[in-house]
Protein backbone atom coordinates (compact mmCIF):
# COMPACT_ATOMS: atom_id res chain seq x y z
CA UNK A 1 0.00 0.00 0.00
CA UNK A 2 1.51 3.23 -0.98
CA UNK A 3 1.59 6.39 1.94
CA UNK A 4 -0.09 9.66 1.38
CA UNK A 5 2.97 11.00 0.49
CA UNK A 6 3.80 8.35 -2.64
CA UNK A 7 0.12 8.85 -3.68
CA UNK A 8 0.88 12.83 -3.88
CA UNK A 9 4.53 12.07 -5.90
CA UNK A 10 2.91 10.27 -8.20
CA UNK A 11 -0.31 12.17 -8.80
CA UNK A 12 2.20 15.20 -9.22
CA UNK A 13 4.69 13.43 -11.23
CA UNK A 14 1.96 11.98 -13.95
CA UNK A 15 0.20 15.57 -14.05
CA UNK A 16 3.43 16.72 -14.97
CA UNK A 17 4.59 14.29 -17.45
CA UNK A 18 1.06 15.01 -19.25
CA UNK A 19 1.64 18.81 -19.10
CA UNK A 20 -0.56 19.50 -16.57
CA UNK A 21 -0.63 22.97 -15.95
CA UNK A 22 -3.52 25.71 -15.87
CA UNK A 23 -2.38 29.40 -13.69
CA UNK A 24 1.00 27.85 -12.57
CA UNK A 25 -0.77 24.84 -11.02
CA UNK A 26 2.60 22.87 -11.40
CA UNK A 27 6.23 24.18 -11.17
CA UNK A 28 7.96 23.64 -14.28
CA UNK A 29 10.97 22.22 -12.18
CA UNK A 30 11.50 18.67 -12.04
CA UNK A 31 10.38 17.15 -7.96
CA UNK A 32 14.02 16.32 -7.44
CA UNK A 33 14.62 19.99 -8.23
CA UNK A 34 12.22 21.19 -6.37
CA UNK A 35 13.72 19.15 -3.21
CA UNK A 36 16.87 20.03 -3.59
CA UNK A 37 15.88 23.73 -3.70
CA UNK A 38 13.95 23.95 -0.66
CA UNK A 39 16.81 21.84 1.18
CA UNK A 40 19.21 24.62 0.31
CA UNK A 41 16.99 26.66 3.00
CA UNK A 42 17.16 26.23 6.62
CA UNK A 43 14.20 28.26 7.82
CA UNK A 44 10.65 28.41 7.14
CA UNK A 45 7.26 30.08 8.39
CA UNK A 46 4.11 28.28 7.30
CA UNK A 47 0.98 30.49 6.90
CA UNK A 48 -2.60 30.25 6.99
CA UNK A 49 -5.60 31.69 6.08
CA UNK A 50 -8.93 30.47 7.38
CA UNK A 51 -12.46 31.45 5.88
CA UNK A 52 -15.89 30.76 7.48
CA UNK A 53 -18.79 29.67 5.16
CA UNK A 54 -21.92 30.18 5.63
CA UNK A 55 -23.43 27.17 4.75
CA UNK A 56 -21.86 24.09 3.61
CA UNK A 57 -20.50 24.88 0.25
CA UNK A 58 -19.79 28.22 -0.12
CA UNK A 59 -17.56 29.32 -3.12
CA UNK A 60 -17.68 32.64 -2.60
CA UNK A 61 -16.27 32.14 0.67
CA UNK A 62 -13.47 29.95 -1.00
CA UNK A 63 -12.76 32.34 -3.62
CA UNK A 64 -12.90 35.42 -1.00
CA UNK A 65 -10.17 33.05 1.28
CA UNK A 66 -8.15 32.46 -1.50
CA UNK A 67 -7.61 35.56 -2.81
CA UNK A 68 -7.23 37.03 0.74
CA UNK A 69 -4.39 34.58 1.39
CA UNK A 70 -2.79 35.26 -1.86
CA UNK A 71 -2.86 38.78 -1.43
CA UNK A 72 -1.51 38.29 2.52
CA UNK A 73 1.55 36.35 0.91
CA UNK A 74 1.95 38.77 -1.63
CA UNK A 75 2.88 41.20 1.53
CA UNK A 76 4.98 38.70 3.51
CA UNK A 77 6.89 38.00 -0.22
CA UNK A 78 7.87 41.59 -0.97
CA UNK A 79 9.19 42.15 2.95
CA UNK A 80 10.82 39.12 3.69
CA UNK A 81 12.34 39.68 -0.17
CA UNK A 82 13.93 42.94 1.47
CA UNK A 83 16.00 40.55 4.00
CA UNK A 84 15.86 37.32 2.36
CA UNK A 85 16.54 38.09 -1.32
CA UNK A 86 16.60 34.36 -1.91
CA UNK A 87 13.87 33.29 -0.18
CA UNK A 88 10.92 30.56 -1.76
CA UNK A 89 7.11 31.30 -1.30
CA UNK A 90 5.08 28.81 -2.17
CA UNK A 91 1.17 28.93 -1.94
CA UNK A 92 -2.03 27.38 -2.75
CA UNK A 93 -2.90 26.59 -5.51
CA UNK A 94 -1.71 28.38 -8.68
CA UNK A 95 0.61 30.97 -8.92
CA UNK A 96 -2.25 33.85 -9.51
CA UNK A 97 0.34 36.41 -10.43
CA UNK A 98 -0.71 36.58 -14.43
CA UNK A 99 -4.14 36.65 -15.73
CA UNK A 100 -2.94 33.67 -17.92
CA UNK A 101 0.36 31.97 -17.07
CA UNK A 102 3.13 32.20 -20.08
CA UNK A 103 3.99 28.20 -19.03
CA UNK A 104 5.35 26.75 -21.38
CA UNK A 105 7.39 29.61 -21.82
CA UNK A 106 9.22 31.00 -19.29
CA UNK A 107 7.76 33.27 -16.12
CA UNK A 108 6.95 36.45 -17.17
CA UNK A 109 7.38 37.52 -13.41
CA UNK A 110 9.94 34.84 -12.18
CA UNK A 111 10.62 37.62 -8.80
CA UNK A 112 6.98 37.40 -8.16
CA UNK A 113 5.72 34.26 -8.63
CA UNK A 114 4.44 31.93 -6.00
CA UNK A 115 4.36 28.39 -7.04
CA UNK A 116 2.20 26.05 -5.06
CA UNK A 117 3.26 23.90 -2.32
CA UNK A 118 1.73 20.89 -3.77
CA UNK A 119 3.87 21.71 -6.94
CA UNK A 120 6.62 21.59 -5.09
CA UNK A 121 5.71 18.12 -3.85
CA UNK A 122 4.88 18.61 -0.42
CA UNK A 123 1.96 17.14 1.24
CA UNK A 124 0.23 19.98 3.12
CA UNK A 125 -1.64 18.38 5.84
CA UNK A 126 1.59 15.73 6.56
CA UNK A 127 3.61 19.25 6.64
CA UNK A 128 1.38 20.95 8.82
CA UNK A 129 1.33 17.68 11.76
CA UNK A 130 4.62 17.53 11.00
CA UNK A 131 4.96 20.97 12.37
CA UNK A 132 1.94 20.82 15.04
CA UNK A 133 0.29 23.21 12.86
CA UNK A 134 -3.97 22.54 12.26
CA UNK A 135 -5.08 21.75 9.15
CA UNK A 136 -8.92 21.50 9.77
CA UNK A 137 -10.59 24.24 11.60
CA UNK A 138 -14.20 22.80 11.87
CA UNK A 139 -16.92 22.19 10.01
CA UNK A 140 -17.72 25.50 7.85
CA UNK A 141 -14.37 26.36 7.33
CA UNK A 142 -11.47 26.57 4.55
CA UNK A 143 -7.97 27.18 5.62
CA UNK A 144 -5.09 27.56 2.59
CA UNK A 145 -1.96 27.27 3.82
CA UNK A 146 1.51 28.84 2.43
CA UNK A 147 5.09 28.86 3.19
CA UNK A 148 8.10 30.85 3.14
CA UNK A 149 11.46 28.93 3.10
CA UNK A 150 14.55 31.00 3.88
Amino acid sequence: MMTDDEITEKWIRTAKEIGFSEAGVLNPETLDECESRMRAYKRGILVQTTGVLRRDIDTRIYRETEQLHTEYLKVLREQMMKVFPDMLMLGAGGCRICPKCAYPEPCRFPEKTISSMEAYGLFVTQVCRDNDLKYYYGTRTITYTGCVLF
